[in-house]
């Protein structure tokens, strides 16, 4: 089916599909029902902060303290005011209003890797300061602001509230020169249930579950289990403490934190995890997921 106005399809915006996905979801069981549920009726400005990198700042600082943040060396609305900042050593390129895209800059990367074209669009790149030329990097991030994330109404329809800028962070690094694991807390009405923790970023990935006493969960989201097993996380009552005060406000969000070497820093809140295509294996850990979230009958 061809694409719509703005390269969103048509049945992302239209009246009818949403009508037919209102009725398929109006009594959700599982997680990936009930994420769909929530794209669909929760229209909460909340939702929008949370998708927002650069609103959810200032919401995590008011919650939890603004020492939890990784350190912001510029938010722009321009991609050209790049072309003036004073660039650090290492930092991280990120779009406000989307997900899965970022330019990481450090020496760590692999000496053959570099940026690619401008018109490739939604790009996650890890390369070196001699190959991250600040007009490369301002093309790239044109082409971000340009575009719309999250697909439509139908679909992700927060990140198309957020302002479209471009955030450059803090790259955060681990003792041993690498990107440090991504710890993902699946809070439900301000409780953790489960954990996902992703790991080798930029080469041998791997994907782990935990229930909150770090019991380990034996599903797969797709990626293999690291091995040996990952020991506790000496931090992780404070992440669990951070999560749960983060998702406080909301029936469900997964609040993704970072353990830099003792130092706990924040990631992302996102309400819409994989979009509603969450994968399970086996299935019925789809179920499981969904099992502690009540989805209200309206969202206020």
């Amino acid at each position: 089916m061809s694409a719509a106005r703005g390269g969103v399809r048509w049945r992302e915006r239209s009246r009818l599909v949403r009508m037919l996905r209102l009725w398929r979801t109006r009594n959700p069981t599982t997680f990936r029902d009930k994420v769909r549920y929530k794209m669909l009726r929760d229209h909460r400005s909340l939702v929008v902060t949370f998708a927002d990198k650069a609103a959810v700042r200032e919401y995590v600082a008011a919650i939890v303290g603004e020492q939890y943040l990784p350190q912001a060396y510029a938010i722009v609305d321009d991609p050209r005011s790049l072309l003036d900042l004073d660039w650090p050593a290492a930092y991280v390129v990120k779009p406000t209003h989307g997900s899965g895209a970022a330019i990481v800059v450090s020496t760590a990367a692999p000496a053959d890797a570099r940026l690619p074209e401008a018109r490739w669009g939604w790009v996650y790149r890890h390369v070196r300061p001699e190959f991250a030329h600040p007009r490369e990097i301002a093309a790239i991030a044109e082409g971000w602001v340009a575009k719309l994330y999250g697909q439509g109404p139908n679909r992700e329809w927060a990140y198309g509230q957020v302002p479209r800028r471009v955030i450059v962070e803090e790259l955060l690094v681990a003792e041993d020169g690498g990107i440090p694991d991504d710890y993902k807390f699946f809070v439900f009405h301000g409780r953790c249930h489960f954990i996902q923790v992703d790991g080798g970023r930029f080469g041998g990935r791997t994907q782990d579950f935990f229930r909150p006493d770090w019991s380990r969960i034996p599903m797969s989201g797709g990626p293999p289990w690291s091995e040996p097993a990952r020991p506790r996380p000496a931090h992780l009552d404070e992440m669990l403490g951070l999560a749960e005060r983060l998702g406080q406000d909301t029936d469900f969000v997964r609040v993704d934190l970072y353990d830099v070497d003792g130092r706990v820093v924040f990631g992302e809140l996102t309400s819409f995890p994989a979009g509603g295509d969450s994968p399970f294996d086996p299935e019925s850990f789809n179920t499981e997921f969904g099992r502690p979230w009540t989805v209200p009958r309206r969202y206020r």
